[in-house]
């Protein structure tokens, strides 16, 4: 397939890329008023909202970020030469707008955008924004159905609440989710967990659920291939959402994050796994937790905006 010619990228060989306005990875601009709007198979959306965030803010800024570096992504993929803007129609659908005086608000408004998107048949690939910004997007996309999981970070993000009372944060989103019926708990699939604990709180409701948590140790024992292989088991052919929190991988590789644990994987293992889902039913997909002001070199949104490629690349071919 040659592509449509609207949806290609600006190629750099047309115009540098430290010119022109940013979109995610070049793309044209097409807002839901848009005219070519109806044929769009693939969304990039910015969910630029921290409002979960319970220690280093900061993610809020992430969109914008990504996007600007994002003008170094090419037009196939080096590994697979996959080439996902001739197999889609893929754009950037511009930003969810949050409300950041008012939490509850915020979600309320991401999950309008995500429903929208769902009943236009657009697959959203979401650059965030904190964790929490997943239960909005899952409260959008799994109106009458369950979804796969697969959730790469080094927190579970399955806490009940904070301080007794916060119900929603970035660390309780799949606890909500859950709770919900959005997520099949046995097509969900954690790997990389690690960290300082204060209990065991959340590995004992994953257990409880039937959810299936890959902790870093077990991780690198394994390694990558093994690993994929069962999460490709869990997750089956049926429909999926992945999540990608870029504090899976280690704060060497992307300090820029707001909860940053040591010990994760490095970059090359980071775009393996995503890599490694190749085939897979991945009706969405998101990358969260990169937060600017820790990002001073810009490494962690380089990174970032090259795993959004790869999962792009698996959402295109599929």
């Amino acid at each position: 397939m040659a592509g449509d010619p609207f949806f290609q990228p600006v190629s750099g060989l047309d115009l540098p890329r430290f010119a022109g306005v940013p979109t995610f990875m070049r793309l044209p601009y097409v807002d839901f008023d848009h005219p070519r709007f109806k044929d769009v198979t693939i969304g990039l959306v910015g969910a630029p909202w921290d409002g979960g965030t319970t220690n280093r803010p900061g993610p809020r800024h992430g969109p914008r970020q990504l996007r600007d570096l994002s003008t170094m992504i090419r037009a196939k993929n080096g590994v697979t030469w996959v080439a996902p803007f001739e197999l889609q129609n893929c754009a950037d659908l511009g930003d969810v707008s949050p409300n950041p005086a008012d939490l509850m608000d915020s979600l309320a408004r991401m999950e309008a955008f995500y429903d929208r998107l769902r009943v236009a048949g657009v697959r959203p690939l979401t650059g965030g924004g904190d964790h929490l910004c997943t239960l909005p997007i899952l409260r959008g996309l799994a109106k009458g159905r369950k979804l796969g999981l697969v959730q790469f970070d080094s927190h579970t993000d399955l806490n009940d609440c904070y301080f007794g009372t916060g119900k929603y944060t970035h660390g309780t989103p799949f606890r909500r989710a859950m709770e919900e019926g959005l997520i099949d708990p046995a097509r969900y699939v954690l790997v990389g967990i690690r960290g300082t604990a204060y209990g065991r709180d959340d590995w004992d409701y994953a257990a409880e659920q039937g959810i299936r948590i890959i902790g870093i140790e077990e991780f690198h024992k394994r390694g990558v291939d093994d690993v994929m292989a069962e999460v490709r088991e869990i997750i089956g052919g049926g429909e999926t959402y992945v999540t990608y929190d870029i504090d899976f991988v280690d704060p060497t590789f992307a300090p820029g994050t707001g909860t940053p644990e040591v010990g994760g994987p490095n970059s090359w293992q980071a775009l393996q796994v995503a890599r490694a889902l190749r085939g897979a039913n991945v009706v969405g997909a998101d990358l969260v937790e990169v937060s600017p002001p820790f990002d001073q070199t810009g490494n962690t949104a380089w990174l970032a905006v090259n795993l959004m490629f790869e999962m792009l690349c698996v959402m295109a071919e599929r």
